[in-house]
């Protein structure tokens, strides 16, 4: 596998080139991780806990750091045809290599929550229909007029990110081709291509203004591609910076992500929910989130090899790494296994870290599996 097919798969698989490229596989265990984390303390109660509990709901940031990734990675090769004059990349070869790595290891996921939700007795569990499994097949579920009642299946609540992250795959080209041949004419003007980039970044603040404040549009909007697209927009600055040869410390960029978290982790940014309610925590929350997400990418996308970068670039991080998105499907249905029958606590009491420990120890033997019988081989 070359270099270039990497990028066009969203790094996922690489691992064995220059540590940069390891370091990115790294940080997506990191950020599967945070996910796990966030939602084992959601399900033992610890939302509720002050400021400690906001500190636990923001470990979401797991998921603008995924947003990032794929912003960065992906717009690669679009980045690398103007500042090369290269040719354009293929989108029908782009949009085949999303399909064949995301939606095999889904779709298994998908079919095994319905078939396991089907002998347990969890509920309310709305979107456990035959329209419910289409919907989460298809990656629609977050299309709908009430969201929490509509296709939300119990084990694959997570999957709204997923489902934001395919609607990205779908318009990258086009946002692509307005940056590079309407904006920037064809040529390598990177600095007309951040504008663009600032430019495209308005429509997030613009659309949580307009759920907001209208009260006839679907709550479901909210969870739409618009509302989160500063995230990917984040990393695809990144991608132009990387190609200026911008360079990025961690010493200085971590530092700035974790006072940001815990600004972040106060109220301005809103309740231990995924839409805040307020209009104003809405803006917060995301712009924050995009500062948190591209301050941990940047030094690992901006080229430098401290610490942070060999950490990350280690073997049991790499390999995390590799099955971070595996991780990332099953994990909700192994902790409601964990918390029920291993660590036995009733909902919302407990240990975080006990629950934590439990759900990784179910989920990661089953997410290699999932991995090694689905994942794209060269």
């Amino acid at each position: 596998m070359t270099r270039a097919d990497t990028i066009a798969q969203g790094g996922l698989e690489q691992v064995s080139g220059p540590d940069r490229v390891a370091s990115l596989t790294g940080i997506r265990a990191v950020a599967a991780l945070l996910v796990v984390g966030t939602h084992a303390a959601y399900t033992t109660g610890k939302y509720v806990q002050g400021y400690f509990g906001l500190i636990c709901s923001r470990m979401e940031i797991g998921v603008p750091i995924f947003f990032v990734l794929s912003g960065f990675l992906l717009f690669q090769p679009w980045v690398k045809s103007a500042a090369t004059d290269g040719p354009e990349p293929s989108v029908r070869r782009y949009a085949w290599h999303r399909v064949r790595r995301i939606m095999p290891a889904y779709i298994v996921t998908v079919l095994i929550a319905y078939i396991v939700y089907h002998f347990r007795t969890v509920g309310p569990n709305f979107g456990h229909t035959w329209i419910g499994l289409l919907r989460n097949l298809t990656l629609t579920q977050i299309y709908t007029s009430n969201y929490l009642k509509g296709y939300l299946h119990q084990g694959l609540t997570q999957m709204w990110s997923l489902a934001v992250e395919a609607a990205f795959y779908v318009v990258l080209p086009l946002m692509a081709y307005l940056l590079v041949v309407v904006l920037c004419r064809r040529q390598w003007r990177p600095r007309l291509m951040l504008a663009g980039l600032g430019a495209l970044a308005l429509i997030s603040p613009a659309w949580l203004i307009l759920v907001h404040l209208t009260t006839s549009v679907p709550n479901g909007m909210r969870m739409w591609l618009p509302t989160y697209l500063i995230w990917f927009l984040a990393g695809m600055s990144l991608t132009v910076l990387q190609a200026m040869g911008v360079r990025c410390y961690a010493f200085i960029a971590l530092p700035l992500a974790v006072i940001c978290y815990f600004i972040a982790s106060t109220p301005i940014a809103g309740d231990p929910t995924t839409s805040p309610l307020g209009l104003s925590q809405a803006l917060y929350k995301a712009v924050f989130y995009a500062a948190i997400a591209a301050l941990a990418v940047a030094p690992l996308a901006l080229g430098n090899q401290g610490w942070y970068s060999r950490f990350l670039a280690s073997r049991p991080m790499v390999w995390l790494g590799e099955i971070s998105y595996e991780i990332f499907l099953v994990h909700l249905v192994t902790m409601e296994i964990a918390m029920v029958d291993v660590v036995r606590y009733h909902v919302y009491t407990g240990s975080m870290v006990n629950l934590f420990v439990a759900t990784l120890v179910l989920t990661i033997p089953v997410a290699w599996l999932l991995h090694r019988f689905t994942r794209v081989r060269s």
